[in-house]
């Protein structure tokens, strides 16, 4: 009653909307509960009936009541003629169902709201014009069908993000000019003010987080580097390439080749077959992918900029690679797939064809795989590295073993890229945890088993 007290003499202080599409569903779960646990209730009571009423088969109906009495913090053993330890687990049982039936219908009706991607073709177009008057390696990766978008008010600029476990987060950097961006940045935290939903960024550039601290008075953690290959200078000469190039050389002789086109120029049933192989090919049953996949593969109506290449042997396909399109110039690594039974080094052929055909295609620059801890890595291994950084990047190595934070940054190194730091915003050092977390959710690097409730309601 004290609670129920603060909370309306307070209740001005909550003024973040709460979540309208399951207003319904808490009654309908409270309603399933209550039938549920009352029925469970009752069927301890029975079992237990002659120490409380000395008859063998309590009826329904006083049992119904005294397990409703138990859930509201009545002690069986005071109805019972003989008190029994069991009667007293009884009643803890029946307080538990009662404390459940009460509090989750009450959670699910105060939680804030859970937002879905809600792309729609006003919000796609806007994001391409933008990205087409300021393009940037990580922009198109918006396009997402699960992301939503908030725009300046000028409409200059705006920022795509998603909302998970109650943080509003955002992707790269806000799309269009930058010094718009700061019009963005205040929308995105206006939205999430309203709704109250704890504000983060992943992957921004420096020049986005030097802005997104400069305006919020955020904090910025360096959280990896992105691999950008200038394709006109790549080379498989030199000492530094000799394994590459020896892996390369090998598999081709053992009669790979590749072919490079745009989306657009693919033949329909050749697409057809490239999507059945790219789902069977998959690693697990999550699809990963945030700031860096659109998850969507060979789309001509949506992507028809996007650059694809194959690997084929005896003219069947064995391996393949998606870019998302960069501006004019450029390309974002966006899908890599290939046939568990091919041999190694399919991708390294991929990659090493895709940078020297680019040019042929007016392409440039080349962004790879986002490199995750890759300075920790890099420095962690050099003589004169602390304790400190040694165990980090011990710990990190241990965790390879699961997302290959490693293997992709050696991966990447392969190529010679050229490395820019990657950031995550987030608002305090408290919140830090929290947001990584809605980021490894939101990549599907971490991935929680879904109860799904039977009782839906609402929209």
């Amino acid at each position: 009653m004290l609670a129920l007290a603060l909370l309306l003499v307070f209740r001005r202080q909550f003024a973040a909307a709460s979540d309208p599409t399951t207003r319904w569903r808490a009654l309908w779960v409270f309603l399933g509960l209550l039938v549920s646990s009352l029925l469970a209730g009752a069927a301890f009571v029975r079992v237990e009936s002659r120490h409380l009423f000395e008859v063998r088969n309590l009826g329904w109906t006083d049992a119904l009541i005294a397990a409703a009495t138990g859930m509201l913090g009545q002690d069986l053993n005071d109805l019972a003629v003989t008190p029994t330890p069991r009667l007293q687990v009884i009643s803890n049982v029946l307080i538990v169902l009662g404390l459940v039936t009460v509090l989750v219908p009450v959670w699910l009706f105060l939680r804030s709201p859970r937002q879905v991607g809600t792309i729609d073709a006003d919000d796609d177009r806007r994001m391409r014009l933008l990205l087409a008057a300021h393009p940037d390696s990580l922009g198109y990766f918006n396009t997402r069908q699960d992301k939503d978008f908030v725009c300046s008010e000028s409409g200059k600029s705006g920022i795509g993000y998603r909302v998970v476990s109650g943080v509003i987060l955002a992707s790269g950097d806000p799309l269009g000019d930058p010094e718009a961006w700061p019009g963005a940045i205040a929308a995105f935290l206006e939205l999430a003010d309203s709704h109250g939903w704890t504000p983060g960024v992943l992957g921004c550039s420096e020049l986005g987080g030097t802005i997104w601290v400069r305006e919020t008075g955020f904090q910025a953690l360096e959280i990896g580097d992105e691999a950008i290959v200038d394709s006109t200078e790549f080379s498989l000469d030199g000492r530094e390439m000799r394994n590459v190039r020896q892996m390369v050389n090998r598999i081709r002789r053992q009669g790979y080749e590749t072919e490079m086109l745009r989306v657009r120029d693919t033949p329909v049933e050749w697409r057809a077959k490239a999507l059945a192989d790219a789902s069977a090919w998959r690693v697990g049953g999550t699809e990963r992918g945030f700031s860096m996949a659109t998850s969507r593969v060979f789309d001509a109506e949506r992507d028809p900029d996007a650059i694809v290449i194959v690997a084929t042997r005896e003219g069947i396909v064995e391996g393949m690679l998606q870019f998302a399109p960069w501006g004019h110039d450029g390309m974002s690594l966006d899908l890599m797939r290939r046939n568990p039974a091919a041999d190694p080094g399919i991708n390294e052929l991929l990659i090493v064809d895709a940078l020297s055909k680019a040019p042929g295609l007016g392409v440039r620059r080349v962004s790879l795989n986002f490199a995750m801890f890759r300075s920790t890595f890099e420095r962690g291994e050099k003589l004169g590295a602390g304790p400190i950084l040694k165990a980090w990047r011990r710990l990190l190595q241990v965790g390879n073993r699961w997302f290959q934070l490693e293997s992709l940054y050696r991966f990447n190194a392969k190529f010679r890229p050229v490395w820019y730091p990657r950031f995550v915003i987030y608002p305090r050092a408290v919140d830090i945890v929290r947001v990584g977390l809605a980021a490894g959710r939101a990549e599907a690097f971490i991935v929680f088993p879904r109860l799904t409730l039977p009782f839906r309601g609402g929209r």
